[in-house]
């Protein structure tokens, strides 16, 4: 199996939008009301998943003020994790469940320069074997820090309520159902997720996504 096409660029970005546009005339609409969408890619490695679990179940505002503590702190790298203690840590915002999955991820020993060559279904086995990373952390992992242009993330709440509004839907599809939906948007459903999130920006005003 190949890595399939990476989004490296603004221009891969509207390649992808282009494509949408012809595709799907909600697409075409939402895109028509949010304007050039944004590139959002990261570094890899271990401090943007430890960031995505900071991310998990929590509010956009929340996870940015509870990140930049734990940078303040310098509890970003694996090491300082494992040698910091629970007072340190829950000290900076983080929940007793989160302490536990920054140790795992700590510990995990993940090769993350070896992630950026292989596929995307095994990217996401990877990081899932990870207590406290499942599907929507390594999905999120794998679009913004890997580039992978294919991937989605159907458990995202707000990509959900963007796409119930978006497609006037009687309510959010189901996980199970959003990942068929998402099909559609095949071989570009991460820019699809970046349309949706970029949408749910002008209907709910706020962020959906960090």
């Amino acid at each position: 199996m190949t890595v399939g096409r990476i989004i490296e660029t603004p221009e891969c970005v509207s390649e992808g939008a282009e494509w949408l546009v012809l595709a799907c005339p909600r697409m075409a609409y939402a895109i028509d009301q949010t304007g050039p969408l944004p590139l959002r890619r990261r570094p890899d490695g271990f401090a943007q998943l430890l960031s995505a679990i900071v991310s998990q179940q929590v509010s956009v505002a929340s996870a940015n003020a509870i990140w930049g503590r734990m940078k303040d702190a310098g509890l970003i790298g694996p090491r300082k994790i494992q040698w910091a203690s629970d007072d340190d840590m829950r000290a900076v915002g983080l929940s007793r469940q989160k302490i536990r999955y920054a140790r795992a991820l700590a510990g995990a020993g993940i090769n993350f320069k070896a992630l950026r060559d292989v596929p995307d279904d095994e990217v996401i086995t990877t990081l899932t074997q990870v207590s406290g990373i499942g599907p929507w952390t390594a999905e999120v992992y794998a679009m913004f820090s890997l580039g992978r242009a294919d991937v989605f993330a159907p458990g995202d709440l707000a990509l959900q309520e963007s796409a119930r509004v978006l497609y006037d839907l009687p309510g959010r599809p189901t996980e199970k159902e959003f990942r068929h939906m998402a099909l559609a948007w095949s071989p570009w459903r991460s820019v699809a997720a970046r349309v949706l999130w970029a949408y749910y920006r002008i209907v709910k005003d706020r962020e959906g996504i960090r």
